[in-house]
């Protein structure tokens, strides 16, 4: 039997109103949403790897519009 998602939102998502939730208990894998579509929301599966490499992107401002 596979783990619940535990969701989280992130610490950035607050002030800008793009909200975005990640579950990271899940093995081997990290999934990201968007929170105001709850249960509804698309969810992006990533492997650690591809998380990492996601996460750095948001840092440097790649998404930046």
């Amino acid at each position: 039997m596979s783990p619940t998602p535990l969701w989280r939102k992130s610490s950035r998502s607050a002030q800008a109103g793009n909200c975005v939730e990640v579950a990271t208990n899940m093995m081997d894998t990290a999934l990201v949403r968007d929170s105001k579509l709850g249960d509804s929301s698309p969810i992006m599966v990533l492997s650690p790897k591809a998380f990492a490499g996601f996460i750095g992107s948001i840092k440097s401002g790649r998404f930046d519009g």
